[in-house]
Order: C-alpha cells, then structure tokens, then sequence
C-alpha cells in the first residue's frame, strides 16, 4: 500500500486544515497516510516560541507582524541569521525525521514552511530522498516556503505559480493546484435545506458574519452595526468556542426577531455557507478557498497585515469582494449593495469562476505521478 506522510504546523488553523484535507482525500483513494502536526514533535519551549507566540503576535499586533512578514521576504536565505535559524530548527525537529526514517513513506506532502525547509536541507545533503511536495496555503508565496531541492509546489493560482518561477523554482516543478479544502465544500447542497436547517427564511439575502473557531473579535459590535441598516435581510452570525459571545449574540437577537440569527461552533459550516449570500470575516487562505468553492463572495474586514492582505488583493482583484477597514465601512458597503442586488449577483459569479473545490485531488494526482 501507498504510504503518504503529509506534514502540518499548528502555527494558525489553516496548515492543519489544509493537511486534513489532502489526508481524507488520499484515504478515499486506498493510501495509508499519517498527518503529522510538526508542533506535537518537537520540545515545549520550540512550539510556544515558534507557534504560540505568533499566534499572540498576530492578534495583539498586527502592524508588527506585517512588518515582520514583509521584511523577511526580502531578506537573502544565507545571512548568519537564517543559517543559526535553520540549525535551530534542525536540533528541534529530531523526533520529526526519527519519524520519516522508520516509517519510510514513500510521499511527503508539507502544508507549512517549517518542515519543507527542513527535509529540503537534507534532500540537498542526499539523505533524504523521498519525493516531497510543498502545499502553499495562501494566495502568495513568502521567500520562507521558497525552497530548492524539493520534488514539487502546488500553488493557489496562476499568478503565484509565476511569482514561485519568479524566485527560482522551475516551471516543472510547480502545479497550479488551489488549496485544499474538504469534500464537503464540493457537495452540491439545497438553499432551502441548508435554511431550513438554520431556521432562517431561504427567499431573504443572507448574510454570514464569521469569526473563526476560537469565536475572535466583537462581532456582535459588528451585528448590532448591521442590524441597523434598513433592508430586507437576515444575519447569521458565528460564535465559535466563544460562550461569552455567543450570550451576547443571543441576547442581541432578542431584540431582532427574525433578523439575527447567533451559532456557536460547527463542522458543518458548508451548510451555513451553501444558504448564505455573502460572507463578513477574515480572510485567511483556507476560509477564502472555502468560500470561493461554494460560490460565495466576501465583504473582507481589516485582513491582518501580510498574507490575509495578499488573499484579500487576490479576491478583490477578480471582482469576487469588497474591503472594510471598520464597522463604518461594512455599513456602508452592505448598504451599497442593498442598493445593488446586481453587484452582488456579479461577485457570486466571479467567486464561483475561481473556487477550486476539488484541489485536494488536483494535488494528489501531481504528487503520485511525480515519480
């Protein structure tokens, strides 16, 4: 049987995500496949300095983490600080490679920049040898995931596909893929089914307010906010994990009968997506895929400064969204489109054009036939 190791980091949600994808999509196809967070792997100060403290860097300041990601794509790959990052990263990462050696997969697919640099290192020294892929997660490429010596990238469009060329991956050894999301994003699903699961009317504009899974940031601020504009809508907003908000979301609708509808967290967030007219949120890479699968345009808020920023100019770009930088904004641009059901009908076609539901197996068939 077919071994496949597909390498993850718990450094954000959509690594993982993307990683459990392509291992539901290579089980469908009889392959005996292992996921490996790299963070489960390595010592406990390694993954709170590297995982955990990103996380609090994203969130509490976002500003310096733009400028991080921004310089550290133009910083040269052989400066005394990425040779004594690499070699840190080697010595925290030993029980990854014990791993690989006695399991001896004979595909490794990675879904984040930490474990392709590291086999891509023992590629070049020859002790690796192993064909191995590279998932890149969002609507760009950052110099940390440019990598010689591996078999292969898979990218999320044309463009970053050219800009991987650009840096001096050769033209053979990249695939214009999408990114991975579940075959649940596939699945053509009712209107009126998935509302009436939801409670809500299927014939009303729908609008879906998302805030992850761990319920971030004052959406029902954003609610209330909406609730105010004078159309014929309803609201469905997500709480995640977030009990607090989501008292605060039920305790709103109490006062909008009709018009606010609060969730906690779901797995099924394809059906909530599948009777939704447009989505409120972030745009990370796999929530952006996800949406664009079920042909869903977004209503963008204040991406974080880096990689949300490159996935939002993608879908701006291609006429499948607007931007707001605040709660004013969102206002006025859903009252924009109130006032223009046409527009919006145009960004759910352009959304639909790009979505790529069926990249978990696009990259799958690359891997497989890259030997």
């Amino acid at each position: 049987m077919t071994k496949l190791a597909i390498l993850s980091v718990s450094a954000g949600a959509g690594h993982v995500r993307c990683a459990q994808a392509l291992q539901e999509a290579a089980e469908a196809r009889g392959l005996e496949v292992r996921h490996v967070d790299v963070m489960e792997m390595v010592p406990r100060v390694f993954r709170k300095i590297y995982a955990e403290a990103f996380l609090t860097l994203v969130n509490r300041n976002p500003a310096l983490w733009g400028y991080l990601y921004h310089s550290s794509d133009r910083v040269r790959p052989d400066t005394i600080l990425n040779r004594l990052r690499a070699k840190i990263e080697q010595l925290n990462t030993r029980a990854l490679t014990a791993f690989l050696h006695d399991w001896q997969p004979d595909y490794v697919i990675c879904t984040h920049f930490l474990p392709a640099a590291l086999l891509a290192r023992l590629r070049r020294k020859g002790s690796f040898v192993v064909p191995t892929w590279v998932v890149v997660t969002d609507f760009d490429v950052h110099a940390l995931w440019v990598q010689q010596g591996l078999t292969g990238y898979c990218a999320a469009a044309e463009e970053i596909a050219w800009r991987m060329r650009d840096r001096g991956l050769t033209g053979g050894q990249i695939a214009v893929t999408g990114i991975p999301i579940h075959a649940a994003f596939r699945q053509e699903l009712s209107r009126s089914v998935c509302a009436a699961e939801a409670g809500i009317d299927p014939g009303k504009t729908t609008l879906l307010l998302m805030s992850g899974g761990h319920g971030v940031g004052a959406i029902d601020v954003i609610a209330k906010r909406i609730l105010e504009i004078d159309a014929d809508f309803q609201l469905l907003a997500l709480a995640g994990r977030n009990a607090e908000l989501l008292g605060r979301l039920h305790a709103l609708a109490s006062l909008h009968p009709g018009r606010l509808f609060p969730f906690g967290f779901t797995n099924t967030i394809e059906r909530l997506m599948s009777c939704a007219d447009i989505a409120i949120g972030k745009p990370g890479g796999l929530t952006t895929s996800e949406c664009l699968a079920k042909g869903l345009p977004l209503l963008v808020v204040s991406p974080i400064p880096g990689q949300e920023e490159r996935n939002a100019d993608y879908v701006l770009e291609h006429g499948a969204a607007m931007k707001a930088h605040d709660v004013a904004g969102i206002e006025y641009r859903l009252r924009r489109l109130a006032a223009d059901p046409g527009r919006l009908i145009g960004m759910k076609a352009a959304a639909s054009r790009l979505g790529r539901p069926r990249a978990a197996d696009a990259v799958l068939d690359h891997v497989l036939g890259s030997t």
